[in-house]
This record gives C-alpha cells, structure tokens and sequence, in this order.
C-alpha cells in the first residue's frame, strides 16, 4: 500500500491528540497516535504468536469494542482479511462463515463460548477478545507504555522501532462481509484497500466531512453500515467516532447532545424508535448537520417528523458489495424530492436496464447496474456468484429502481420482490409507500403470493402504532383510495412487529416463507 493511503500514520503526525474513538459506555479514547500505535504493535503480535500472513483470514465474534477496530487496521497493516462474525447466529450459521472463510485465527468475547462449542470449523488458533491474557488486556497493557506526552516531537518527525509498514497493496482484500442470506446461504463479498479508498472518497465528497466531524456508530461491526457508512471515511478525514455497543434509542439522543454530535446515521427503524423516544422533543439536536438515512424507504412522516425538529434528511442507498455510499440526496431536496435516494456519488456510473441488459428509457423501472472503484473483486470461494453479478465490469444489484426527469433516482424494491398479478408488474415497495402514510400504520412489508386466478397476489404485514386499532377493510378502504386496483393487497395480516434481520431492515423472506 502506498504511503498516502496510509490514513493511520497521516493522522498520528497531523493530529496526533485528536479523539479517534470513544467507547460510549466507559468514556475510554483514543486518539490517533494511540490508534496508530496499536494497531502497529498489534500487527507484529499478531504476526508472531499467530503467524498471521497476507491473505490468511482473522474471524472476529464481538460486539462493537473500543479494540475492534483496533484489531482491523492491525490486520489492514498485515495485508490479511478480517471476517466479522454476526454474533446472533445460531451454531450452525457460524459454521457456515468459519468453515467458508478457512478462518486462521478466531478473536472472541467469552459471552459466546456455548455457541462455539456448538459450532463446526473453529479454527485451532484462538484469542481471547476479553478476560485475562485477552486482546483487550494486551493493548492496554501496550499503551501504557505508549505515553504520547513523553514521546512529543519524536512521534511526528522519527521512524520509531514499532512501526509496522503495509504488507499488502491498494487491490488487497482486507475485509470479507457475508451477507444476511435473505436470498440464500450468506456469501462473502470481498472488501479491498482500494474500496475503503474511493468510499471515503466519495462520502467525503458528498457529505461534506471535514475533521471536526463528530458521529455515533451504533451498527454492528458484522455489517458493511458499521464499518463503511462513516467510521472508516471518518478515519480517512481525522474525525472522531463514538462506539455503541448496541442501538438504544434514548442513549444515542443524549449522546447526539453531549458530544454535539455532527452527523447522525440510521435506518428506518431506528429513526422511527428515537422519534418515539420520551427524549426526543426535548433533545438539543442542533449540532446535527442533517442524518443519513439508509437500508430501505424512509416513511415520508419520519421524515416531516425529523425536518420539524430542525434535522434534514438526508435519504441514501448502498450496498455491501459497492461502498456501501453510492446514492445521496441533498438535504435541500429532502422535502422537493422526498422519498428519492439523489443521485449517484461522484465516482460512480450508473445504468437501468431491462432484463436482457438494455438500457430502458427515462421513467421506466430497471433493475439497477454500477460501475466504479468502490466494487468488490467477487465473493470468497464463488467464482459462480462472481459471474452472475459483475458482467463486463458492471455489478447487477438486483434492485429496482427508476430515474426521473431530473435525474433523481427512485427505489422500486428489489428484483426478486416484484411480482405480476394478472400481467401487471407489481412493485411492493409502491404498494408499502402508501401504507405507511395510513396514521395507524406503523411499519408494513407487502410480498407476492400464489394465487389461482392472477397468479400472484399481494400480502400486506402490517404492524401498528401503539393504541391505534385499523381492521382489514380499513386498509383495504385505504389502498382502494389511492392505489390502482392490480396493486392493493388481497390479503392483509396484522403482527405485533415486523422480523428484522440485524441492519434493522425487514425481512420480506421470513414473512414470504411463513405465509
């Protein structure tokens, strides 16, 4: 890797007493000459007593710790990958990920021993997260010997003994993030030196980041939006980060308040949750820039709620495999253009094409297709996978989207969510759009189901606001109002809460098998 991709060893002589992250829960920091520090000392042990080489795999089953990043700019240094484990899998899903990824060495918290033993394909090299002799005692035992006041000048103008130079190169794969599995058996999308480049790049670039930036990361670090949303970008530009080990509703305003937090990020779901919260109107948020909003459709209320609190909206879209940041739109256009993901970020083409490739005209939904530096090489160990999305350098998303006259872009659903009843393409995600706007409507997935007379019908799932009671000829009442009538549901179920897989988005497959 060159040296100006060296974001760690920039920052530690710039700014070497700037917060780089903050543990939330105990207010323990460190800053960037610390982070730098570590993550080079880190390296060499990790080299030593593991023989952890580039290329080889690091599994890692944490929740969000102060020293889990820590652990992947060491492992960036060494040229290996690591592999975030999703610690709510059962046994036999982390089986999947360890066996598939032929992990070297697992790094893991205790709380997840009895799911391990369990579990197939542990690799024979482990390190303890906490505890005694763990990774987390190891570095605090190193920075106490790192005395960044004691070292002064000599830290930003001398090549001290611990430094630890890149082992790999811009194209090396320094990450492998499974997907959900909402489509089948979790996939590893390989993450490269080069796509946390031109991501940072083009949030940077369309977030406006800058080194007094402040944020909250509450995602779970199994997730690309934990990693690749802000905290790495915020690395890129010196910013500083706050760790959450999970979401909580009231904790993330207070924290938004107290660290006068800049730029907030989140799905739908958790929105909605601090919108609920007993804090929420009484919250100074005047620190906030605007929020990201990611994951799925913002619920065009959520979004007035928000505005009227003086916090724009900022409506974006990703994936794992590209970025995550490909689409933003302006908060200026979060009123004009709402219920849009903008326009595609700088580094970015992109097309909308029929299913045999073509472009299809201005207006018309397609099924998505990106081009740029931010895509993966493929997935680990799926050359098939590879092939089926990534043809001639262009990646098939597998979304639905349309263009407007201006440009803006519009999230249809997903390719394998539409369904056709009598002959007519069926969009759920239009279909949800209206829902939503019902006032005793809270959150609601519609998918397609057999029918014998159409073929396929639409099933409304609807979960609703606390107090508010709504009955099947309700909603349909409602649907008959505003929708085309090949589009209302034929079917409607009412659930206490909608499943959510761990980004908070709804997942429509669990719904769709359970029918």
């Amino acid at each position: 890797m060159t040296v100006s991709s060296d974001w760690l060893k920039k920052w530690s002589r710039f700014s070497p007493k700037s917060v780089a992250f903050k543990d939330a829960d105990s207010g323990r920091e460190l800053t960037y000459g610390n982070l730098y520090f570590s993550s080079c000392r880190l390296a060499t042990e990790l080299e030593s007593r593991f023989g952890v080489s580039p290329g080889d795999r690091v599994a890692v089953l944490a929740t969000n710790e102060l020293e889990y990043p820590v652990l992947f700019f060491a492992l960036q240094r060494l040229g290996a990958m690591m592999v975030p484990v999703n610690f709510r899998l059962s046994a036999r899903e982390i089986s999947h990920v360890l066996g598939d990824s032929e992990a070297k060495l697992l790094v893991s918290q205790s709380q997840f021993d009895s799911v391990l033993a369990s579990a197939t394909g542990v690799p024979s090299q482990r390190w303890a997260f906490d505890g005694e002799a763990s990774l987390v005692s190891w570095l605090a035992k190193e920075n106490e010997i790192f005395a960044l006041e004691k070292l002064g000048e000599k830290l930003r103008f001398e090549n001290l003994p611990w430094e630890k130079s890149f082992s790999g190169t811009e194209d090396s794969e320094c990450m492998v993030l499974y997907t959900s599995g909402t489509t089948g058996a979790p996939k590893g999308a390989l993450i490269t030196n080069r796509m946390l480049l031109w991501n940072s790049i083009n949030t940077t670039l369309r977030l406006n980041l800058n080194q007094s930036d402040v944020t909250l990361s509450f995602l779970p670090f199994f997730h690309t939006g934990g990693w690749n949303v802000l905290l790495t970008p915020f690395v890129h530009r010196g910013a500083k980060t706050i760790i959450m080990k999970k979401f909580d509703a009231t904790r993330v305003l207070e924290l938004c308040e107290s660290e006068r937090a800049t730029i907030l990020f989140g799905v739908p779901t958790t929105m909605a949750m601090m919108t609920a919260s007993p804090g929420f109107e009484t919250t100074d948020l005047s620190s906030l820039r605007y929020a990201i909003v990611g994951g799925e459709p913002m619920a065009i209320e959520s979004i007035h709620t928000w505005q009227r609190k003086g916090v724009a909206i900022r409506q974006g879209f990703g994936l794992t495999e590209f970025g995550p940041n490909v689409f933003s739109l302006n908060e200026e256009d979060a009123i004009r253009k709402i219920g849009s993901i903008g326009f595609a970020n700088f580094y970015i083409d992109v097309r909308v094409v029929d299913d045999d490739g073509r472009d299809v005209p201005q207006g018309h939904v397609g099924e998505l297709v990106l081009r740029g530096p931010v895509c993966t090489p493929g997935y680990w160990k799926n050359p098939e996978a590879t092939a089926n999305a990534i043809k001639d350098g262009w990646f098939y998303t597998g979304d639905l989207v349309r263009a407007d006259d201006e440009g803006y872009f519009f999230v249809a659903g997903r390719k394998k969510d539409m369904f056709i009843s009598g002959g007519e393409n069926v969009y759920p995600i239009e279909v949800e759009q209206c829902l939503s706007a019902h006032p005793s409507v809270r959150e609601v997935a519609v998918v397609g189901i057999a029918d014998d007379k159409w073929g396929e019908v639409g099933k409304a799932f609807i979960s609703l606001h606390a107090g508010a009671n709504a009955s099947v000829d309700e909603i349909l009442g409602y649907c008959q109002q505003n929708l085309a009538k090949f589009k209302i549901p034929k079917h409607v179920a009412f659930l206490p809460e909608l499943p959510k897989g761990d980004s908070g988005k709804i997942l429509k497959r669990s719904l769709r098998d359970g029918n």
